[in-house]
């Protein structure tokens, strides 16, 4: 059972940026102040109108399948230490906010489907980045793209079939073209299907999820250590989850997919990690 309390701005451990972010600030930086890194379970914020996050442990697990070329060969990855990690998409509530502060250069196009929290869509890899950056300057903590290892290992929760709750899609269990009787073929407020082990909800449909990571073929020289991959077709960077446009087999949690790092579709979306150390 996941252990839940809640921590907000100022008291978690103080995370040095290593990088400038490229616009001013508009809003007041969150004062910062040593506490105890947060343990495995925990979910916290690290401000009121931030992110709500979720302590994932450290651990190994076999990465990929043999279902496709693509996420061929599996392979064994050892996440090396814990990392918070979005428990939701960020929504368009999150995103107007950095668009609000003059940050984020686009609003997404919510297609009438409504803001708030809905899932962001309508977002590029680029996008996703300078949202990153945002919340790092404004909190004062490391946020970032998930890695393709970190996003599957989150999204498995420890499990090791098609899908986190089970070998088939089922039904009520995501959204997605053919995860229902009658599939909405849209996006829907983030959190509306039961979450993982990880407590992570939408792992599965919905919003598309950006990650660092550079799209390759296959997983024949992949890292091994948790790490984003850097090299390869760096142009396209890799999507994971699947969408509320895509076919079931997309939302498997090895499915992976890739686009133009600077292209907006309307399906794609994303979830940060937060860094403890």
């Amino acid at each position: 059972m996941i252990l839940i309390y809640l921590f907000f701005a100022g008291h978690l451990a103080a995370m040095p940026l290593d990088t400038k972010a490229p616009f001013e600030l508009r809003g007041t930086p969150v004062a910062i102040t040593q506490q105890p890194v947060p343990l495995p379970g925990e979910v916290f914020r690290d401000c009121p109108d931030c992110p709500e996050l979720v302590v994932v442990p450290a651990g190994d697990f076999e990465m990929g399948s043999r279902e496709t070329p693509y996420t061929s060969p599996p392979h064994r990855v050892s996440i090396a230490a814990s990392f918070a990690i979005g428990r939701r998409e960020i929504t368009f509530a999150e995103w107007d906010a950095c668009a609000n502060d003059g940050a984020c250069k686009t609003r997404g196009d919510d297609h009438g489907w409504g803001r708030g929290s809905q899932p962001v869509i309508g977002i590029s890899w680029e996008d996703a980045r300078v949202f990153a950056a945002w919340i790092s300057q404004k909190t004062g903590r490391k946020y970032r793209l998930p890695t393709e290892a970190e996003w599957e290992y989150a999204a498995r929760a420890g499990t090791t079939s098609t899908f986190w709750w089970g070998k088939d899609i089922g039904r009520g269990n995501a959204n997605c073209e053919d995860c229902d009787a009658t599939a909405s073929h849209k996006a829907v407020p983030v959190g509306s299907f039961r979450p993982n082990g990880f407590g992570l909800y939408d792992t599965s449909g919905n919003a598309y999820e950006w990650v660092e990571d550079c799209w390759n073929d296959n997983y024949a020289k992949a890292p091994k250590d948790g790490s984003a991959w850097v090299t390869g077709q760096c142009g396209q960077k890799v999507l994971r989850g699947g969408s509320f446009a895509n076919k079931a087999n997309l939302a498997a949690s090895a499915a992976r997919f890739r686009y133009d790092l600077d292209v907006r579709y309307y399906a794609n979306g994303f979830r940060l990690v937060r860094e403890l150390q």
